[in-house]
Protein backbone atom coordinates (compact mmCIF):
# COMPACT_ATOMS: atom_id res chain seq x y z
CA UNK A 1 0.00 0.00 0.00
CA UNK A 2 1.33 3.39 -0.33
CA UNK A 3 2.85 5.82 1.60
CA UNK A 4 -0.08 8.38 1.00
CA UNK A 5 -3.28 5.77 0.72
CA UNK A 6 -5.30 7.60 3.18
CA UNK A 7 -4.84 11.30 1.69
CA UNK A 8 -5.07 9.94 -2.18
CA UNK A 9 -8.72 8.30 -0.49
CA UNK A 10 -9.85 11.46 0.60
CA UNK A 11 -8.92 13.21 -2.70
CA UNK A 12 -9.60 11.18 -5.71
CA UNK A 13 -12.84 12.80 -6.46
CA UNK A 14 -11.87 15.77 -6.61
CA UNK A 15 -8.80 15.27 -8.37
CA UNK A 16 -9.11 17.20 -11.20
CA UNK A 17 -6.22 15.58 -13.29
CA UNK A 18 -6.59 12.15 -12.40
CA UNK A 19 -8.03 10.46 -15.50
CA UNK A 20 -10.87 9.12 -13.55
CA UNK A 21 -14.60 8.62 -14.37
CA UNK A 22 -16.04 8.18 -17.78
CA UNK A 23 -13.92 9.93 -19.49
CA UNK A 24 -10.64 8.05 -18.08
CA UNK A 25 -9.24 6.59 -21.22
CA UNK A 26 -9.46 9.85 -23.16
CA UNK A 27 -8.31 12.28 -20.24
CA UNK A 28 -5.14 9.70 -19.97
CA UNK A 29 -4.49 9.36 -23.57
CA UNK A 30 -4.81 13.58 -23.69
CA UNK A 31 -1.91 13.51 -20.60
CA UNK A 32 0.13 11.49 -22.65
CA UNK A 33 0.16 13.09 -25.85
CA UNK A 34 1.31 16.37 -23.63
CA UNK A 35 4.05 14.29 -22.60
CA UNK A 36 4.93 12.62 -25.77
CA UNK A 37 4.56 16.36 -27.46
CA UNK A 38 6.76 18.00 -24.87
CA UNK A 39 9.34 15.50 -25.05
CA UNK A 40 10.04 14.75 -29.25
CA UNK A 41 9.32 17.98 -30.60
CA UNK A 42 12.62 19.68 -30.49
CA UNK A 43 14.70 16.74 -30.66
CA UNK A 44 14.77 16.09 -34.76
CA UNK A 45 15.57 18.24 -38.16
CA UNK A 46 17.90 20.44 -37.13
CA UNK A 47 22.41 19.97 -36.90
CA UNK A 48 23.71 20.00 -33.59
CA UNK A 49 23.92 23.06 -31.83
CA UNK A 50 26.84 23.99 -29.76
CA UNK A 51 28.15 23.56 -26.76
CA UNK A 52 26.48 20.10 -25.13
CA UNK A 53 24.66 19.55 -28.36
CA UNK A 54 27.54 19.23 -30.42
CA UNK A 55 30.05 17.83 -28.08
CA UNK A 56 27.94 14.96 -26.92
CA UNK A 57 27.03 14.30 -30.43
CA UNK A 58 30.60 14.31 -31.51
CA UNK A 59 31.68 11.87 -29.06
CA UNK A 60 28.84 9.31 -29.98
CA UNK A 61 29.82 9.79 -33.75
CA UNK A 62 33.41 9.00 -32.43
CA UNK A 63 32.72 5.75 -30.63
CA UNK A 64 30.87 4.68 -34.18
CA UNK A 65 33.99 5.39 -36.11
CA UNK A 66 35.85 3.48 -33.55
CA UNK A 67 34.08 0.71 -32.33
CA UNK A 68 35.35 1.78 -28.62
CA UNK A 69 32.43 2.74 -25.96
CA UNK A 70 34.73 2.47 -22.80
CA UNK A 71 36.42 5.66 -23.56
CA UNK A 72 35.38 8.96 -24.91
CA UNK A 73 37.23 10.84 -27.99
CA UNK A 74 36.45 14.56 -29.28
CA UNK A 75 38.32 15.44 -32.83
CA UNK A 76 40.91 12.55 -31.64
CA UNK A 77 41.59 13.52 -28.33
CA UNK A 78 40.76 10.74 -25.52
CA UNK A 79 38.67 12.10 -22.47
CA UNK A 80 38.72 9.20 -20.06
CA UNK A 81 37.60 11.06 -17.47
CA UNK A 82 34.21 11.39 -19.19
CA UNK A 83 31.54 8.84 -18.38
CA UNK A 84 30.55 6.91 -21.40
CA UNK A 85 27.40 5.38 -20.69
CA UNK A 86 24.79 8.20 -21.85
CA UNK A 87 27.44 8.32 -25.17
CA UNK A 88 27.22 5.13 -26.34
CA UNK A 89 23.22 5.24 -25.63
CA UNK A 90 23.46 7.76 -28.17
CA UNK A 91 25.83 6.30 -30.34
CA UNK A 92 23.60 2.46 -30.45
CA UNK A 93 20.40 4.61 -30.96
CA UNK A 94 22.29 6.44 -33.62
CA UNK A 95 23.41 3.23 -35.25
CA UNK A 96 20.11 1.38 -35.13
CA UNK A 97 18.42 3.97 -36.88
CA UNK A 98 20.46 4.93 -39.06
CA UNK A 99 18.45 4.39 -42.56
CA UNK A 100 15.92 6.05 -41.13
CA UNK A 101 17.71 9.58 -39.45
CA UNK A 102 20.66 11.24 -39.86
CA UNK A 103 23.36 10.26 -36.64
CA UNK A 104 22.54 13.43 -35.03
CA UNK A 105 18.56 12.53 -35.17
CA UNK A 106 19.49 9.31 -34.65
CA UNK A 107 21.02 9.91 -30.99
CA UNK A 108 18.64 11.73 -30.01
CA UNK A 109 16.39 9.58 -29.52
CA UNK A 110 18.75 8.61 -26.52
CA UNK A 111 17.42 12.13 -25.02
CA UNK A 112 14.00 11.01 -25.64
CA UNK A 113 13.88 8.04 -24.21
CA UNK A 114 15.49 9.12 -20.93
CA UNK A 115 12.86 12.25 -20.67
CA UNK A 116 10.17 9.60 -21.04
CA UNK A 117 11.76 7.28 -18.30
CA UNK A 118 11.98 10.58 -16.26
CA UNK A 119 8.53 11.71 -16.52
CA UNK A 120 7.14 7.89 -15.76
CA UNK A 121 9.52 7.57 -12.41
CA UNK A 122 8.52 10.71 -11.50
CA UNK A 123 4.89 9.92 -12.05
CA UNK A 124 5.30 6.99 -9.96
CA UNK A 125 7.07 9.00 -7.02
CA UNK A 126 4.43 10.87 -6.81
CA UNK A 127 1.78 8.09 -6.41
CA UNK A 128 4.04 6.59 -4.09
CA UNK A 129 4.63 9.54 -1.87
CA UNK A 130 0.91 11.27 -2.04
CA UNK A 131 -1.31 8.56 -3.88
CA UNK A 132 -3.00 7.66 -7.20
CA UNK A 133 -4.92 11.64 -7.27
CA UNK A 134 -1.00 13.11 -7.60
CA UNK A 135 0.38 10.99 -10.20
CA UNK A 136 0.29 13.53 -13.05
CA UNK A 137 0.30 16.45 -11.30
CA UNK A 138 4.66 16.27 -10.61
CA UNK A 139 4.67 15.53 -14.14
CA UNK A 140 2.94 18.32 -15.29
CA UNK A 141 4.60 20.86 -12.68
CA UNK A 142 7.90 19.07 -13.99
CA UNK A 143 7.37 19.81 -17.88
CA UNK A 144 6.74 23.49 -16.98
CA UNK A 145 9.32 24.47 -15.38
CA UNK A 146 11.49 27.20 -17.44
CA UNK A 147 14.82 25.75 -16.93
CA UNK A 148 14.02 22.71 -18.89
CA UNK A 149 12.89 25.28 -21.88
CA UNK A 150 15.72 23.96 -24.12
CA UNK A 151 18.58 22.17 -21.82
CA UNK A 152 16.27 18.92 -21.19
CA UNK A 153 16.65 18.57 -25.23
CA UNK A 154 20.47 18.67 -25.63
CA UNK A 155 22.35 15.32 -25.90
CA UNK A 156 23.77 15.61 -22.57
CA UNK A 157 24.52 13.05 -20.37
CA UNK A 158 23.16 15.26 -17.34
CA UNK A 159 19.74 13.99 -19.15
CA UNK A 160 21.02 10.71 -18.03
CA UNK A 161 21.70 11.92 -14.46
CA UNK A 162 18.40 13.16 -14.99
CA UNK A 163 16.75 9.72 -15.05
CA UNK A 164 19.49 8.03 -12.74
CA UNK A 165 18.40 10.75 -10.01
CA UNK A 166 14.48 10.16 -10.67
CA UNK A 167 15.05 6.49 -10.38
CA UNK A 168 16.70 7.25 -7.28
CA UNK A 169 13.91 9.33 -5.68
CA UNK A 170 11.50 6.17 -6.31
CA UNK A 171 13.45 3.67 -5.28
CA UNK A 172 13.46 5.64 -1.75
CA UNK A 173 9.86 6.79 -1.84
CA UNK A 174 9.52 2.69 -2.42
CA UNK A 175 11.66 1.86 0.64
CA UNK A 176 9.82 2.24 3.87
CA UNK A 177 7.02 -0.96 2.26
CA UNK A 178 9.56 -3.09 -0.62
CA UNK A 179 12.81 -2.54 1.19
CA UNK A 180 14.65 -5.24 -0.95
CA UNK A 181 13.25 -4.41 -4.60
CA UNK A 182 14.06 -0.45 -3.24
CA UNK A 183 17.57 -2.01 -2.45
CA UNK A 184 18.34 -2.74 -5.79
CA UNK A 185 16.75 -0.13 -7.72
CA UNK A 186 19.15 2.50 -5.20
CA UNK A 187 21.83 0.63 -5.97
CA UNK A 188 21.34 0.56 -10.04
CA UNK A 189 21.01 4.00 -9.86
CA UNK A 190 23.76 4.36 -8.29
CA UNK A 191 25.68 2.90 -10.72
CA UNK A 192 23.66 4.63 -13.55
CA UNK A 193 24.44 8.03 -12.24
CA UNK A 194 28.63 7.19 -12.38
CA UNK A 195 28.34 5.82 -15.63
CA UNK A 196 26.84 8.88 -17.01
CA UNK A 197 28.07 11.63 -14.86
CA UNK A 198 30.77 10.38 -13.00
CA UNK A 199 31.75 11.04 -9.34
CA UNK A 200 29.08 14.09 -9.25
CA UNK A 201 26.36 11.91 -10.01
CA UNK A 202 27.36 9.38 -7.68
CA UNK A 203 27.89 11.90 -4.54
CA UNK A 204 24.51 13.19 -5.50
CA UNK A 205 22.41 9.92 -4.90
CA UNK A 206 24.73 8.48 -2.16
CA UNK A 207 24.43 11.81 0.24
CA UNK A 208 20.93 11.77 -0.45
CA UNK A 209 20.14 8.36 1.14
CA UNK A 210 22.33 8.38 3.90
CA UNK A 211 20.75 11.69 4.40
CA UNK A 212 16.74 10.64 4.30
CA UNK A 213 18.07 7.96 7.41
CA UNK A 214 17.90 10.55 10.06
CA UNK A 215 14.03 11.25 8.94
CA UNK A 216 11.27 8.82 10.64
CA UNK A 217 10.01 6.73 7.59
CA UNK A 218 13.82 5.60 6.98
CA UNK A 219 15.01 4.88 10.34
CA UNK A 220 14.56 1.21 10.52
CA UNK A 221 16.22 -1.12 10.31
CA UNK A 222 14.75 -1.91 7.13
CA UNK A 223 16.18 0.98 5.13
CA UNK A 224 19.51 -0.43 6.72
CA UNK A 225 19.22 -3.70 4.63
CA UNK A 226 17.98 -1.30 1.45
CA UNK A 227 20.93 0.56 1.82
CA UNK A 228 23.12 -2.88 1.57
CA UNK A 229 21.34 -3.92 -0.73
CA UNK A 230 21.95 -0.63 -3.03
CA UNK A 231 26.11 -1.08 -2.31
CA UNK A 232 25.71 -4.42 -3.28
CA UNK A 233 24.03 -4.02 -7.00
CA UNK A 234 26.20 -0.65 -6.86
CA UNK A 235 29.30 -1.49 -6.78
CA UNK A 236 30.14 -3.76 -9.49
CA UNK A 237 28.61 -0.99 -12.09
CA UNK A 238 31.10 1.36 -10.34
CA UNK A 239 33.94 -0.85 -10.53
CA UNK A 240 33.45 -1.82 -14.83
CA UNK A 241 34.45 1.39 -16.28
CA UNK A 242 37.34 1.59 -13.86
CA UNK A 243 38.44 -1.65 -14.67
CA UNK A 244 37.96 -1.26 -18.33
CA UNK A 245 39.63 1.84 -18.32
CA UNK A 246 42.87 0.16 -16.74
CA UNK A 247 42.65 -2.66 -18.97
CA UNK A 248 42.69 -0.62 -21.97
CA UNK A 249 45.32 1.41 -20.90
CA UNK A 250 47.19 2.61 -17.45
CA UNK A 251 47.79 5.71 -18.98
CA UNK A 252 44.23 6.63 -19.24
CA UNK A 253 43.22 5.35 -16.16
CA UNK A 254 45.75 7.12 -14.16
CA UNK A 255 44.25 10.60 -16.08
CA UNK A 256 40.75 9.07 -15.15
CA UNK A 257 41.89 8.66 -11.19
CA UNK A 258 43.43 12.08 -11.63
CA UNK A 259 40.55 13.51 -12.27
CA UNK A 260 38.73 12.14 -9.13
CA UNK A 261 41.33 14.12 -6.92
CA UNK A 262 38.78 15.38 -4.20
CA UNK A 263 40.67 19.16 -4.29
CA UNK A 264 39.52 19.21 -7.81
CA UNK A 265 36.08 18.30 -6.38
CA UNK A 266 36.20 21.68 -4.43
CA UNK A 267 38.47 23.92 -6.27
CA UNK A 268 41.38 23.55 -4.10
CA UNK A 269 44.05 23.38 -7.29
CA UNK A 270 46.62 25.70 -7.85
CA UNK A 271 45.27 27.78 -10.39
CA UNK A 272 41.50 26.78 -9.88
CA UNK A 273 39.09 29.91 -10.50
CA UNK A 274 37.22 30.44 -7.30
CA UNK A 275 33.75 28.74 -6.56
CA UNK A 276 30.89 31.04 -6.64
CA UNK A 277 28.83 29.48 -3.60
CA UNK A 278 25.61 31.24 -4.51
CA UNK A 279 25.48 30.71 -7.88
CA UNK A 280 22.93 28.56 -8.39
CA UNK A 281 21.01 29.78 -5.20
CA UNK A 282 20.64 32.94 -7.16
CA UNK A 283 19.63 31.43 -10.40
CA UNK A 284 17.08 28.98 -8.87
CA UNK A 285 14.08 31.61 -8.44
CA UNK A 286 13.52 31.89 -12.61
CA UNK A 287 15.45 27.87 -13.44
CA UNK A 288 12.86 26.60 -10.89
CA UNK A 289 9.70 28.63 -11.55
CA UNK A 290 6.45 27.66 -10.81
CA UNK A 291 7.46 24.71 -8.73
CA UNK A 292 9.99 26.41 -6.15
CA UNK A 293 7.54 28.46 -5.39
CA UNK A 294 5.18 26.68 -4.79
CA UNK A 295 7.16 23.99 -2.77
CA UNK A 296 7.68 26.93 -0.74
CA UNK A 297 3.84 26.75 0.24
CA UNK A 298 3.99 22.82 0.80
CA UNK A 299 6.70 23.54 3.15
CA UNK A 300 4.41 26.75 4.83
CA UNK A 301 1.46 24.51 4.97
CA UNK A 302 2.81 21.92 6.78
CA UNK A 303 4.17 23.44 9.16
CA UNK A 304 1.03 23.50 11.02
CA UNK A 305 1.31 19.52 10.84
CA UNK A 306 -1.05 19.17 8.28
CA UNK A 307 -1.04 16.09 5.77
CA UNK A 308 1.74 14.53 8.25
CA UNK A 309 2.97 17.63 9.12
CA UNK A 310 7.20 18.54 7.57
CA UNK A 311 8.20 14.90 8.90
CA UNK A 312 6.12 12.86 6.75
CA UNK A 313 7.92 11.31 3.90
CA UNK A 314 6.00 13.41 1.05
CA UNK A 315 7.86 16.55 2.28
CA UNK A 316 11.39 15.24 4.07
CA UNK A 317 12.89 12.82 1.06
CA UNK A 318 12.35 15.78 -2.09
CA UNK A 319 12.90 18.64 0.74
CA UNK A 320 16.30 16.45 1.51
CA UNK A 321 16.86 15.77 -1.75
CA UNK A 322 16.63 19.59 -3.22
CA UNK A 323 19.13 21.28 -0.71
CA UNK A 324 21.35 17.62 -1.28
CA UNK A 325 21.74 18.61 -5.12
CA UNK A 326 21.68 22.28 -4.51
CA UNK A 327 24.74 22.14 -1.78
CA UNK A 328 26.95 19.52 -3.87
CA UNK A 329 26.62 21.65 -7.26
CA UNK A 330 27.11 25.20 -4.90
CA UNK A 331 30.61 23.73 -3.07
CA UNK A 332 31.52 22.07 -6.25
CA UNK A 333 34.72 23.27 -8.41
CA UNK A 334 33.16 22.90 -11.78
CA UNK A 335 32.11 26.28 -13.91
CA UNK A 336 28.58 26.66 -12.68
CA UNK A 337 26.17 25.79 -15.85
CA UNK A 338 22.49 25.44 -15.27
CA UNK A 339 22.53 22.06 -17.48
CA UNK A 340 24.19 20.43 -13.86
CA UNK A 341 20.71 21.64 -12.15
CA UNK A 342 18.24 19.83 -13.61
CA UNK A 343 18.25 16.70 -11.32
CA UNK A 344 17.13 19.13 -8.75
CA UNK A 345 13.77 19.97 -10.80
CA UNK A 346 12.65 15.89 -9.80
CA UNK A 347 12.38 17.05 -6.52
CA UNK A 348 10.84 20.05 -6.10
CA UNK A 349 7.91 19.07 -8.30
CA UNK A 350 7.35 16.48 -6.07
CA UNK A 351 7.35 18.98 -3.15
CA UNK A 352 5.15 21.62 -5.41
CA UNK A 353 2.25 19.04 -5.99
CA UNK A 354 1.98 18.16 -2.11
CA UNK A 355 0.10 21.00 -1.73
CA UNK A 356 -1.79 22.13 -5.00
CA UNK A 357 -5.01 21.47 -3.39
CA UNK A 358 -4.84 23.82 -0.37
CA UNK A 359 -3.31 27.16 -2.97
CA UNK A 360 -5.08 29.99 -2.11
CA UNK A 361 -7.79 30.69 -4.64
CA UNK A 362 -6.39 33.65 -5.09
CA UNK A 363 -3.12 32.83 -6.01
CA UNK A 364 -4.15 29.47 -8.03
CA UNK A 365 -6.00 32.29 -10.32
CA UNK A 366 -3.28 34.18 -10.52
CA UNK A 367 -0.74 31.70 -11.86
CA UNK A 368 -3.75 30.22 -14.15
CA UNK A 369 -4.19 33.87 -15.90
CA UNK A 370 -0.65 35.05 -16.23
CA UNK A 371 0.71 31.50 -17.97
CA UNK A 372 -2.89 31.78 -20.14
CA UNK A 373 -1.82 35.51 -20.93
CA UNK A 374 1.82 34.96 -21.25
CA UNK A 375 1.53 31.87 -23.49
CA UNK A 376 -1.37 33.37 -25.15
CA UNK A 377 0.36 36.37 -26.16
CA UNK A 378 3.39 34.64 -27.13
CA UNK A 379 1.85 32.43 -29.35
CA UNK A 380 0.39 35.37 -31.36
CA UNK A 381 3.36 36.98 -31.33
CA UNK A 382 5.25 34.43 -32.75
CA UNK A 383 2.71 33.71 -35.42
CA UNK A 384 2.69 37.27 -36.03
CA UNK A 385 6.60 37.63 -36.78
CA UNK A 386 6.57 33.84 -38.42
CA UNK A 387 3.98 35.65 -40.80
CA UNK A 388 5.50 38.93 -40.95
CA UNK A 389 8.85 37.51 -42.28
CA UNK A 390 7.76 34.76 -44.60
CA UNK A 391 5.87 37.77 -46.54
CA UNK A 392 8.42 40.99 -46.23
CA UNK A 393 11.65 39.27 -44.32
CA UNK A 394 12.78 39.34 -41.07
CA UNK A 395 11.82 43.09 -39.59
CA UNK A 396 15.96 45.22 -39.14
CA UNK A 397 14.32 45.94 -35.97
CA UNK A 398 13.81 42.35 -34.73
CA UNK A 399 16.64 41.61 -35.85
CA UNK A 400 18.56 44.24 -33.94
CA UNK A 401 16.79 42.52 -31.18
CA UNK A 402 17.73 39.02 -32.04
CA UNK A 403 21.23 40.11 -32.65
CA UNK A 404 21.02 39.13 -35.87
CA UNK A 405 23.69 41.14 -38.47
CA UNK A 406 21.29 39.63 -41.70
CA UNK A 407 17.81 40.91 -41.48
CA UNK A 408 15.34 40.23 -44.42
CA UNK A 409 15.84 36.64 -43.80
CA UNK A 410 11.98 34.97 -45.32
CA UNK A 411 11.00 31.24 -43.03
CA UNK A 412 10.35 28.51 -45.72
CA UNK A 413 7.33 27.33 -45.92
CA UNK A 414 7.58 23.80 -44.44
CA UNK A 415 3.88 21.83 -44.78
CA UNK A 416 4.55 19.42 -41.69
CA UNK A 417 5.67 21.92 -39.66
CA UNK A 418 2.89 24.53 -40.45
CA UNK A 419 0.17 21.89 -39.77
CA UNK A 420 2.18 20.89 -36.19
CA UNK A 421 2.25 24.61 -35.10
CA UNK A 422 -1.92 25.19 -36.18
CA UNK A 423 -2.70 22.05 -34.43
CA UNK A 424 -1.08 22.91 -31.44
CA UNK A 425 -2.51 26.30 -31.08
CA UNK A 426 -6.10 24.91 -31.83
CA UNK A 427 -5.56 22.64 -29.35
CA UNK A 428 -4.37 25.07 -26.77
CA UNK A 429 -7.45 27.44 -27.14
CA UNK A 430 -9.88 24.60 -26.91
CA UNK A 431 -8.06 23.52 -23.64
CA UNK A 432 -7.89 27.02 -21.34
CA UNK A 433 -11.40 27.78 -22.83
CA UNK A 434 -13.78 28.92 -20.31
CA UNK A 435 -14.36 26.25 -18.27
CA UNK A 436 -14.43 25.08 -14.32
CA UNK A 437 -11.25 26.42 -12.47
CA UNK A 438 -9.50 25.02 -10.04
CA UNK A 439 -6.03 24.22 -8.70
CA UNK A 440 -5.23 21.27 -10.97
CA UNK A 441 -6.85 23.14 -14.04
CA UNK A 442 -4.08 26.05 -13.49
CA UNK A 443 -1.14 23.26 -13.36
CA UNK A 444 -2.74 21.99 -16.46
CA UNK A 445 -2.74 25.36 -18.41
CA UNK A 446 0.66 26.72 -17.46
CA UNK A 447 2.17 22.80 -19.10
CA UNK A 448 0.19 23.40 -22.19
CA UNK A 449 1.11 26.67 -22.67
CA UNK A 450 4.86 25.98 -22.10
CA UNK A 451 3.98 22.58 -24.31
CA UNK A 452 3.17 25.51 -26.91
CA UNK A 453 5.34 28.10 -27.46
CA UNK A 454 7.84 25.81 -27.23
CA UNK A 455 6.22 23.60 -30.30
CA UNK A 456 5.99 27.07 -32.20
CA UNK A 457 9.59 27.30 -31.11
CA UNK A 458 10.39 23.77 -32.77
CA UNK A 459 8.55 23.92 -36.02
CA UNK A 460 7.88 26.88 -37.59
CA UNK A 461 10.80 29.11 -36.34
CA UNK A 462 13.09 25.99 -36.32
CA UNK A 463 14.94 26.88 -39.51
CA UNK A 464 15.62 30.05 -38.80
CA UNK A 465 17.13 29.01 -35.37
CA UNK A 466 18.95 26.14 -37.37
CA UNK A 467 20.51 28.78 -39.66
CA UNK A 468 21.80 31.05 -37.00
CA UNK A 469 22.96 28.02 -34.77
CA UNK A 470 24.46 24.97 -37.29
CA UNK A 471 27.91 24.71 -38.27
CA UNK A 472 27.34 23.25 -41.14
CA UNK A 473 27.90 25.87 -43.73
CA UNK A 474 30.77 27.61 -41.83
CA UNK A 475 32.46 24.25 -42.01
CA UNK A 476 31.73 23.65 -45.96
CA UNK A 477 32.53 26.95 -46.78
CA UNK A 478 35.82 26.10 -45.29
CA UNK A 479 36.29 22.53 -47.25
CA UNK A 480 37.36 23.64 -50.27
CA UNK A 481 40.15 25.29 -48.92
CA UNK A 482 42.10 22.67 -47.02
CA UNK A 483 44.57 21.42 -48.29
CA UNK A 484 44.67 17.77 -50.24
CA UNK A 485 47.08 16.46 -47.94
CA UNK A 486 49.18 17.23 -44.90
CA UNK A 487 47.43 17.97 -41.38
CA UNK A 488 45.92 21.21 -40.29
CA UNK A 489 46.51 23.00 -37.14
CA UNK A 490 44.41 25.04 -34.99
CA UNK A 491 44.03 27.71 -32.62
CA UNK A 492 41.80 28.50 -29.47
CA UNK A 493 39.37 26.29 -31.00
CA UNK A 494 36.99 24.94 -28.71
CA UNK A 495 35.64 21.62 -27.91
CA UNK A 496 32.10 21.83 -29.68
CA UNK A 497 33.37 23.32 -32.80
CA UNK A 498 36.28 20.81 -32.89
CA UNK A 499 33.84 18.54 -32.77
CA UNK A 500 31.66 19.46 -35.26
CA UNK A 501 34.43 20.26 -38.31
CA UNK A 502 35.13 16.54 -37.57
CA UNK A 503 31.58 15.81 -38.01
CA UNK A 504 30.60 17.43 -41.52
CA UNK A 505 33.84 16.98 -42.85
CA UNK A 506 36.06 14.74 -40.92
CA UNK A 507 38.79 17.11 -39.93
CA UNK A 508 40.54 16.55 -36.97
CA UNK A 509 43.16 19.85 -36.26
CA UNK A 510 46.55 19.46 -34.53
CA UNK A 511 45.97 21.68 -32.09
CA UNK A 512 48.54 24.53 -31.70
CA UNK A 513 48.21 24.68 -28.06
CA UNK A 514 49.59 21.35 -27.14
CA UNK A 515 51.82 20.69 -30.32
CA UNK A 516 53.32 24.46 -31.11
CA UNK A 517 56.30 22.80 -32.92
CA UNK A 518 54.16 20.63 -35.56
CA UNK A 519 54.69 21.21 -39.16
CA UNK A 520 51.20 21.61 -40.39
CA UNK A 521 51.01 24.21 -43.24
CA UNK A 522 47.50 25.24 -42.78
CA UNK A 523 46.31 27.09 -39.27
CA UNK A 524 42.47 27.32 -38.19
CA UNK A 525 41.96 29.71 -35.93
CA UNK A 526 39.14 30.87 -33.67
CA UNK A 527 38.84 34.16 -32.58
CA UNK A 528 36.13 36.63 -30.45
CA UNK A 529 34.62 39.27 -31.37
CA UNK A 530 37.32 41.28 -29.15
CA UNK A 531 40.23 38.80 -29.96
CA UNK A 532 43.24 39.85 -32.14
CA UNK A 533 43.10 38.12 -35.56
CA UNK A 534 47.07 38.42 -36.03
CA UNK A 535 48.41 34.40 -36.47
CA UNK A 536 51.13 33.63 -34.31
CA UNK A 537 53.76 34.65 -36.60
CA UNK A 538 53.97 36.34 -39.88
CA UNK A 539 54.53 33.33 -41.93
CA UNK A 540 50.84 32.67 -41.78
CA UNK A 541 49.27 34.35 -44.98
CA UNK A 542 45.17 34.64 -44.31
CA UNK A 543 43.25 32.34 -47.24
CA UNK A 544 39.86 32.13 -45.62
CA UNK A 545 37.49 33.38 -43.13
CA UNK A 546 33.60 32.40 -41.80
CA UNK A 547 31.25 33.19 -39.30
CA UNK A 548 27.82 31.81 -38.47
CA UNK A 549 24.96 33.73 -40.09
CA UNK A 550 24.32 36.63 -37.68
CA UNK A 551 27.00 35.32 -35.21
CA UNK A 552 29.03 38.55 -34.02
CA UNK A 553 30.74 36.48 -31.44
CA UNK A 554 32.69 34.25 -33.39
CA UNK A 555 34.83 34.21 -36.48
CA UNK A 556 37.18 31.29 -38.33
CA UNK A 557 40.04 32.16 -39.98
CA UNK A 558 42.55 29.68 -41.86
CA UNK A 559 46.17 30.86 -42.59
CA UNK A 560 48.98 29.01 -45.09
CA UNK A 561 52.07 28.96 -44.27
CA UNK A 562 54.49 30.92 -46.77
CA UNK A 563 57.84 28.75 -45.87
CA UNK A 564 58.60 25.49 -44.83
CA UNK A 565 58.61 24.61 -41.55
CA UNK A 566 60.46 21.50 -40.28
CA UNK A 567 58.58 19.94 -37.16
CA UNK A 568 60.54 20.61 -34.35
Amino acid sequence: MPLAEAQSTSLDDAAGLSPSGPYRALKQAGLVVLCATWVLLGLFGHDPWKPDDATSIGVAHEMLQRHDYVVAHIAGTALPERAPLYYALAAASAAMLSPLLSLHDGARVANAVCLSLTLWLLALCGRELYGRAFRWLPVLLFIGCVGLWDRAHYVAPEVGLLTAYALALYSLALSPRRYAVSGALLGLSAGLAFLCRGSLGLALIAATALLVSMFRPWRTRHHVVTLALALAVAAPLIAVWPWALYARDPALYAQWLHAQDIHRFFGQTVNAPPVDLYWYAKNLPWFAFPVLPLALWTLWVRRRGDNGGLGSAGVTLPATAAVVITVILSVAAAEPRALLALPVLVPLSLLASAEIDTLKRGASGLLDWFGILTFGLLAVLVWALWGESWRNGLPEAVARLFNDTQPGYQPPVQWLALAIGVFLSLLWVVLVRPARRSNRRAVLNWAAGMTLVWGLYMTIWLPYLDSRRSYRPVVESLAPELPAGGCVASHNLGEPQRALFEYFIGLVTVRDEIEPGHACQSLLMQVGRDDSDTPPDSAWVPVWEGRRRGDSTERYLLFRRTDARPAA
